[in-house]
This record gives structure tokens, sequence and C-alpha cells, in this order.
């Protein structure tokens, strides 16, 4: 009975892991970049949440998603001067009320708890009085940071209550950057493994078939011959 060839299996192996190991990596690679994002804080406006120099990692969503309490990045070219990329927080969505006395800020009649604010003021001592209904397909949007941030309440008389286009949101903010970090590394890292092990069995596989066709081409040694 003829056996297999010397070293197959082993390329077999490697004809499967190699590419495997590549497609994993770049499948991690595309599905990251089609469904996840990542930006750098340039301002103060989103502190003490989001310090300037810090690393946001996001989720890309449709307008239709975003929720009452979202931090989202908005593409608004025009509102300012110096981006048209913006990192602000959700404070109501089309329907809502939303209120401001120069004291608190209210949405619906109820008044807004926000522990995220800097400084645990939610008006910052900005004096502002504001009374918004959200239009349909709009948000109303301020920073955690208000005595800094440029927000919804500083374009209340625009027609449109200061309000931003629902479709306008790009991104929204994962509260944890472990997930996003621990999928990327062990998905690249895996894909990349699983890629050297099949590049290894494959030539190991080679190394064992060409030792195997040396011997076989070898001529046979005579006999030794015992006195």
């Amino acid at each position: 009975m003829r056996s297999g060839r010397p070293g197959r299996g082993l390329r077999i192996a490697g004809w499967i892991l190699l590419p495997l190991g590549v497609l994993m990596s770049v499948g991690t690679w595309l599905v990251g970049d089609a469904f996840f994002g990542g930006h750098s804080v340039g301002s103060d406006a989103m502190e003490p949440t989001y310090p300037r120099g810090d690393t946001v990692f996001t989720k890309k969503i449709d307008g239709d998603e975003v929720r009452r309490g979202d931090v989202v990045f908005y593409y608004l070219p025009g509102r300012y001067a110096d981006t048209d990329l913006v990192f602000q927080r959700v404070i109501g969505i089309g329907g809502d009320r939303v209120k401001g006395d120069g004291r608190q800020v209210y949405v619906n009649g109820t008044p807004l708890r926000e522990g995220y604010v800097s400084a645990a003021d939610p008006v910052a001592g900005d004096g502002k009085d504001y009374d918004v209904k959200v239009p349909e397909g709009r948000l109303f949007v301020m920073g955690d940071n208000r005595a800094v941030s440029r927000d919804s309440r500083f374009f209340v008389d625009d027609g449109l209550g200061g309000t931003i286009p629902a479709d306008a949101v790009r991104e929204r903010a994962l509260e944890g950057k472990a997930v996003p970090v621990l999928t990327a590394v062990v998905g690249l890292a895996g894909g990349v493994v699983v890629a050297l092990a099949g590049a290894g069995c494959a030539l190991a596989g080679w190394l064992v078939g060409r030792s195997a066709r040396r011997a076989a081409d070898s001529p046979p040694r005579p006999p030794y011959v015992v006195a």
C-alpha cells in the first residue's frame, strides 16, 4: 500500500491557516472601520467627562439611533469657524421641551440631573434663559463644561431653537475603552498568529517533503561487511 507524500498534511494545514489568518486580520480591520471610530478631544467643552487630549472610541450611527443623553460627534459645516465635526451631549430629542432659567436645565418640565457636568453646575453661571420645543428630526445639544461650551444655547434665536439636524450625527461615544481595544487587539493579533502558524506549517511541510525526496533520490549505500 502506497503511503502519503511526506509533509503533505503540514502543507494542507498551512494552506488553510495562512489565508484564514489573513482573512481574520483584514476582516477585523474592515469591520472596525465600518462600524467604529475614534477621535482625540480637541477642546475643553466636554470636561470633566472627556478631557482635552483624551481618545474617544465611537460607534458609527444614523440620526434615528440617537437617544437623549448620548454623547455624539456631529458634522455641521458653518456653525463654528474652527471645526465642522463637533462633540457634544444630546439634551433633547424631537418633541422634547428644553428649558433653562439661568439656574437649572429642565427637560419636559423635569429638572435634569447631570452629575457629569463640570463642577456639577448645570448652567455654570451663564444666566441664559431659553425655552425650546425641539422640532421633530432635530436635537438640542450641550457640552458638559457649560462655562466654555458654545452649544445650542447660543443659537436659540436662529429660528430652530439652536437645534441641529439629527441626521448630522455621525458617531456615538462608547462609554469604555477596554472592549473596543481588546476586540481589535484580539482580532488583529489572533489573525497574525494564525497566519504565522499557517506559514510555519507550510514551511515545515515543504522541508519534510524536500528531505524525503532527497532521501529517495540518493543511491543506496553498500552494505557493510563484517569480517
